[in-house]
């Protein structure tokens, strides 16, 4: 989370964002892959409407995740759930969703959630913070916007548990490099459209 928060403030501060507007962007939306995706439209002076559509799109996720996570948080207050939902993040999911998935029964899993997310928003919050406070000043060899992809395939991996989730997650992977010259970064939202369907079929034939 760490290098990839770098990034993006130093990003969203060499996009043209101001130091402050930058910092509230992390705090109010609190989605790296969208906030890189929003400053680099912004920049180019795309129209307010791609711009949210785009963001739209790549945050779809977020849903399935919350539909996923819900048999486990449902007796929550709803105050409780409102905080569960600003705090979900890849990373807070994977750990959460692996630790219900291997004991379904896990007495405290309010507490095991939100013990996952609340250091993983402080952590991004830190790093976010630092970047933008660096600015555009790190070299760009070091190539850090890595980080990311790396953090997803290592969350994803140990989950990987069946016929039909390998296939879902393949189906997924090539369905977004194949689409990956779509406008509107729609090459995310086929792909998880490809991977729903392909894991759905094979778990039915199963």
């Amino acid at each position: 989370m760490a290098p990839f928060g770098l990034v993006t403030g130093v990003a969203m501060v060499a996009g043209g964002i101001p130091p402050f507007e930058a910092l509230a962007m992390s705090v109010v939306v609190y989605a790296g892959a969208s906030m890189l995706a929003a400053t680099q439209l912004l920049s180019g002076g795309t129209p307010l409407l791609v711009i949210l559509i785009t963001v739209l799109f790549i945050n779809l996720r977020f849903m399935m995740y919350s539909a996923s996570l819900r048999p486990h948080l449902a007796a929550l207050p709803a105050r409780w759930r409102v905080l569960a939902g600003y705090l979900l993040a890849d990373n807070a999911y994977g750990l959460s969703i692996a630790r219900f998935t291997e004991h379904p029964q896990l007495a405290g899993k309010a507490g095991y959630y939100f013990g996952a997310a609340v250091p993983v928003w402080l952590t991004w919050q830190a790093a976010v913070g630092a970047g933008i406070v660096v600015g555009a000043g790190l070299p760009s060899a070091w190539r850090l916007e890595f980080a990311a992809p790396l953090a997803f395939i290592a969350l994803t991996v140990p989950l990987l548990r069946n016929r039909a989730m390998v296939a879902a997650a393949l189906a997924a992977a090539v369905t977004a490099v194949a689409a990956s010259g779509l406008p509107m970064r729609l090459s995310i939202a086929a792909a998880a459209l490809a991977g729903l369907a392909v894991g759905m079929l094979l778990r039915r034939r199963a």
